[in-house]
């Protein structure tokens, strides 16, 4: 999907930007048959994507390039896809932006500055969120995909077999003694040699689920430390790591982890096994449906491009074009 502001405070951003006619010629981002991006609209909205995305709102050093692309290319598109709408008389939903303006308005009511503003940016965002709608709208026209007859599913299946794999699953037992995070290293240090002590009770031939009941602090304590069967991916690496080395009934060394410290314990496996596609038939049709119809919006977008003369002026702030040769007119 065309990623958007989705705050108000990202929209005003945007919308600051290129609502207001410069007083003197700006510099130039790009221009996507006639019409211009300037520098500062494409800031405005580097700006945004760094705030929506990253914790710090900075992108780190390494992502920086990814990112500068890929705001390039979404205000690209923005453009040819509001200009393909308009082509196509898209109309925008009016009663789902009358509802977005009566939100803005529960949000931001109270504030004594929101008269002040919404009167100088509700046009601007009024005309935000309805080229949005008709982006939306359009979007929902081009991924709109047939479904498929029931050759093509089972081709889909065949060629992407491991996609329908139930994967390994691990029937797992925990205990948990507990260590706040913040506690000093002797906390720690305390819990790992009571964990140890437990496991050497439990090699000497004490009961697991009775230790656990007594001793752990995790969840699942009252079932005798048993967490159920989980795949991988449910348990954090070091888990991870200690149970991939154990055999059914094998038992770890104390482990640190972010609750404390655990001792673990493998009860069984199931192995991987390939699902029939009598089982996976919704879930292949899913997976089908997804594809198509991200080919076919990728299709859509590449056409766009290529029917129009697009120009990026300042490569700083798009770094490596690579535009196609403008072609025939998209449907």
């Amino acid at each position: 999907m065309l990623r958007t502001p989705s705050s108000i405070a990202a929209i005003l951003l945007f919308s600051a930007a290129v609502a207001q006619p410069p007083q003197t010629p700006q510099p130039v981002f790009a221009t996507v048959g006639t019409t211009i991006i300037s520098a500062a609209e494409y800031d405005a909205a580097y700006a945004v994507a760094q705030r929506n995305r990253f914790y710090h709102r900075k992108a780190p050093a390494a992502e920086v390039q990814a990112l500068k692309r890929e705001v390039g290319d979404q205000l690209i598109n923005r453009i040819l896809l509001a200009e393909e709408a308009t082509r196509r008389n898209i109309a925008p939903d009016h009663k789902r932006i009358e509802s977005q303006l009566q939100g803005y308005e529960r949000r931001y009511g109270a504030s004594p500055q929101w008269p002040r503003m919404k009167a100088e940016m509700l046009p601007a965002l009024t005309a935000e969120l309805e080229q949005r709608s008709r982006i939306e709208r359009l979007e929902a026209q081009v991924r709109e995909v047939a479904l498929p007859d029931e050759a093509v599913l089972r081709a889909f299946y065949d060629e992407n077999r491991e996609k329908f794999m139930e994967p390994e699953r691990v029937k797992v037992s925990v205990i948990l003694l507990k260590v706040d995070p913040s506690s000093p290293k002797a906390a720690w240090e305390q819990a790992r040699e009571e964990a140890a002590a437990i496991r050497g009770r439990l090699a000497r031939g004490a009961d697991f689920a009775e230790l656990a009941r007594l001793h752990s602090a995790d969840g699942s304590a009252e079932k005798g430390g048993d967490m159920g069967y989980l795949h991988r991916g449910m348990l954090p690496k070091p888990v991870q790591d200690a149970v991939d080395k154990l055999a059914p009934g094998g038992l770890s060394e104390p482990i640190t982890v972010l609750e404390g410290i655990a001792l673990l314990r493998v009860d069984d496996r199931k192995a991987a096994r390939q699902r029939d596609f009598d089982d996976v038939r919704e879930r292949a049709e899913q997976l089908w449906r997804r594809e198509a119809s991200d080919a076919a919006w990728d299709d859509f977008l590449a056409r766009l491009r290529s029917a129009t003369a697009v120009q990026v002026v300042d490569s700083t702030r798009y770094p490596h074009e690579r535009l196609p040769a403008p072609a025939g007119q998209a449907d």
